[in-house]
């Protein structure tokens, strides 16, 4: 009775029907990773008046849903963070708690129109006690753990709560922003070395209705330390490996 609460307390606030606040300008700073565990990463190079950044994360272990076919983004983030929700309550074959950690990764490809269902990958980033061997989840799960060699994401923050509404508006605000840098035109060439188009990131805490945070990530192809853009005859990204 009590995980049903909490997942019922979890999916209204996190993923629920609050109406979004967005806003570009004087965007909040990063939540604390001090009382949850956050993937490391390193900031190589920020844009304050853009409002961007590039960042290099480091080697890390996520557990992840298997494709999730939808029409919705949020309603695709609730299904997965329902199935990863299970495993950090015990759904693996350690029967193991597994601490929350943040943030929660949606990935996207999107659809061809407005009607047709889009791809999205919902992950959870496994706790560093649990990386080098991160328990099997539950068969009934259908997740899998994904090994990211070192990546590079040029990264936008946004207010309130990521919305149907405005997601695709900001990875578009983020693409913009990158017009007149070395990373222009990251984003036709993504696909061809990684599944998503984009990566919807949230950090805060389901309980918190003011001051959210959630960010969005553009991957860049790339193979070099200062994470410069790469040709797609390059399949950097390729490293990533399901186990």
């Amino acid at each position: 009775m009590e995980m049903k609460v909490c997942l019922c307390v979890a999916f209204v606030c996190l993923f629920g029907g609050r109406p979004s606040s967005s806003s570009l300008s004087a965007a909040p700073t990063l939540p604390t990773c001090e009382k949850i565990e956050c993937p490391k990463y390193e900031v190589l190079y920020q844009n304050v008046e853009l409002e961007f950044e590039i960042r290099r994360y480091n080697e890390s272990v996520w557990m992840s849903t298997a494709a999730l076919q939808d029409l919705s983004f949020r309603n695709a983030t609730r299904i997965g963070f329902l199935q990863l929700f299970a495993y950090i309550q015990g759904k693996n074959e350690l029967q193991a708690n597994v601490p929350m950690t943040a943030p929660v990764l949606t990935g996207i490809l999107p659809s061809d129109g407005p009607f047709c269902t889009s791809t999205f990958w919902v992950r959870f980033y496994v706790p560093e006690d649990f990386q080098k061997d991160p328990p099997h989840p539950d068969f009934d799960l259908q997740l899998h753990a994904e090994y990211w060699g070192y990546r590079c994401f040029a990264v936008r923050k946004f207010r309130g709560f990521a919305t149907d509404d405005n997601v695709a508006e900001e990875a578009s605000n983020l693409e913009a922003s990158l017009s007149d840098t070395p990373w222009a035109g990251i984003a036709t060439d993504i696909v061809v070395q990684t599944q998503e188009t984009y990566i919807i990131a949230q950090y805060n805490s389901p309980f918190e209705f003011s001051g959210r945070l959630n960010e969005v990530w553009l991957p860049i192809p790339t193979c070099t330390p200062d994470c410069l853009p790469q040709p797609p005859s390059l399949p950097c990204l390729s490293t990533r490996i399901q186990i």
